[in-house]
């Protein structure tokens, strides 16, 4: 399996922008499809986005559709999510996690069979 570390997470002021990156070390990236899900303490993990191997089909919550980005550069082994217009609701921690299923860009958590252990993206108004 990829190993996965995500790294970036802050504290940004409501209407800010963040930038959250996934390394990944192990296996090479172009052989998966990667996603970004986020989680609040005691709510359940939520999708955010995805994008295939070759950045050519990519899928958004619609929470955050037109204010994030995916991206990737598989020659790099890192996977990027920019975060614009940020709003308080858009605290939590966030994972970037890997699935072979490369072609596709799955919003199903339990197609990601590598997950990272996370960053916190905190929001404040």
């Amino acid at each position: 399996q990829v190993q996965l570390v995500e790294s970036g997470g802050g504290l940004v002021q409501a209407g800010g922008s963040l930038s959250v990156s996934c390394a990944a070390s192990g296996r090479t990236l172009s052989n998966y499809a990667m996603g970004w899900f986020r989680q609040v303490p005691g709510k359940e993990r939520e999708f955010v986005a995805a994008i295939n191997w070759k950045g050519d089909v990519i899928n958004y919550a619609d929470s955050v559709k037109g204010r994030f980005t995916v991206s990737r550069n598989n020659a790099k082994n890192t996977v990027y999510l920019q975060m614009n217009s940020l709003k308080p609701d858009d605290t939590a921690v966030y994972y970037c996690a890997a699935t072979p299923m490369r072609h596709v860009a799955t919003q199903l958590a339990e197609a990601y069979n590598s997950w990272g252990q996370g960053t916190q993206v905190t929001v404040s108004t």
